[in-house]
């Protein structure tokens, strides 16, 4: 079992915890996640790993609520125990020394985003990082995320904070002005989509992480297939970073629907129950 320490809301719909994990947080590299159970009868769900403290023994997850167990997790408190937290899982970011790194964040895409960042910024890469959100209060981790960028470019689509616009913009601004090598992208798949269609134009090789569509993390389920490059490809196991400008993002949103209906009435059913 794995004790909360910590716990802190970001917004209505997200919440940050630390987590007791000390064998996870020696271990755990970039792009890495975990899976966690709430209860003996509870689902298996994928989570991120945003942060880890080596001294503590904790890493860091952050669960926008959407369903059910998501909002099992932010209804619980510090002190509380998580039954399972295993990990680290997946293939860590290759993260290597290429000049001028472009990363761009959507929404809670900023939360593993920032690990990505941390180790560009730790190797000696220039780092220029894009965060967006649809309003102030969705933007995430600015904090975290400036301590470890060269520059900061925050873009909101009501103009309630930073510069009013889609992250797609301050993209462009940052490669019309400057070399960039490398580009990161994570959020929503359809800001992915656009993000690598604007690197794609400009020839510059981009990552994007496809967390967002895992189930049960461990390529049993099969609900993770992607096609990349025209060969399929299960984001838990091959990834969850894939070639940006490889990856079928149209047949990725189909996929990210095909249990809405289910998730729905599960989560109907959940509230009922809290009345």
């Amino acid at each position: 079992m794995n004790k909360i320490i910590h716990k802190e809301f970001f917004s209505d719909k997200v919440v940050s915890i630390w987590v007791e994990a000390p064998m996870i947080a020696k271990s755990r590299k970039a792009g890495h996640f975990v899976i966690v159970r709430t209860d003996a009868k509870g689902e298996r769900i994928p989570l991120t790993i945003a942060g880890a403290n080596i001294e503590e023994g904790t890493i860091n997850l952050i669960i926008q609520t959407v369903g059910v167990t998501s909002t099992k997790i932010a209804n619980m408190n510090e002190g509380d125990y998580l039954l399972d937290v295993v990990g680290p899982l997946g293939k860590a970011t290759d993260v290597e020394k290429v000049g001028t790194v472009l990363a761009a964040g959507g929404g809670v895409g900023i939360a593993p985003l920032l690990p990505i960042i941390e180790a560009h910024h730790k190797i000696g890469n220039r780092v220029i990082s894009v965060l967006a959100a649809r309003s102030k209060d969705l933007i995430i981790l600015e904090e975290q995320v400036r301590k470890f960028s060269d520059e900061v470019i925050v873009m909101t689509d009501d103009g309630s904070y930073g510069k009013k616009g889609l992250v797609t913009q301050g993209m462009e601004e940052v490669i019309q002005r400057e070399k960039v090598n490398e580009a990161i992208m994570i959020g929503p798949a359809i800001m992915m989509k656009f993000s690598a269609l604007t690197t794609k134009k400009y020839n510059i090789p981009s990552v994007a992480s496809l967390n967002t569509i895992m189930v049960d993390g461990t390529g049993m389920c099969g609900a993770c297939r992607v096609t990349v490059g025209g060969r399929t490809k299960f984001v838990c196991i091959d990834g969850p970073e894939f070639d940006a400008h490889q990856i079928d993002f149209d047949e990725m949103m189909l996929r990210l629907g095909a249990y809405k209906d289910n998730e729905v009435a599960a989560y109907e059913k959940y509230l009922a129950t809290q009345k």
